[in-house]
């Protein structure tokens, strides 16, 4: 047997072992949830950086009725006119039972980075930071209380 093979061989197990321990150093990957979502595992204990006072929930709802409202409805029951019929439920943003599933971190991780399936857009290329957690604050104040 020539050295040639034998030396692509050796290469190709260091670079493969190079890439393997390149993988394992690298930070926790983003963890998929039941319903699909890709979420970094700090996404659950974010908390919302801006107090939820008036200003906040009035520029929340303002961005909301502008990005929001064609698919989550104007009271966010998942009824608006783009919305998928087949998801409904799950586009309800008033139900109780969601919330423990959505927390204002997890919330903004939607917001802005959206999904394809179910389509979720992403926002964080058309909303500032501030935005988002505006949106994110208007959002969680449609939940109905249990």
């Amino acid at each position: 047997m020539s050295r040639a093979p034998v030396a692509a061989f050796a290469l190709a197990a260091l670079v493969a072992a190079g890439a393997a321990a390149e993988q394992d150093s690298k930070p926790a990957a983003k963890a998929a949830s039941p319903s699909g979502w890709i979420l970094p595992p700090d996404a659950e204990d974010t908390k919302n950086p801006y107090p939820a006072d008036g200003l906040l929930l009035a520029t929340g709802k303002a961005v909301f009725k502008d990005k929001c409202q064609r698919c989550h409805g104007p009271g966010g029951l998942g009824d608006g006119p783009d919305a998928d019929p087949d998801i409904q439920e799950d586009m309800d943003l008033t139900n109780p039972k969601r919330a423990a599933r959505n927390s204002d971190g997890v919330v903004f991780f939607k917001v802005s980075n959206g999904r394809r399936r179910p389509k979720m857009p992403a926002f964080k290329e058309e909303l500032n930071e501030r935005q988002i957690w505006a949106v994110v604050a208007y959002s969680q104040s449609l939940r109905k209380k249990p």
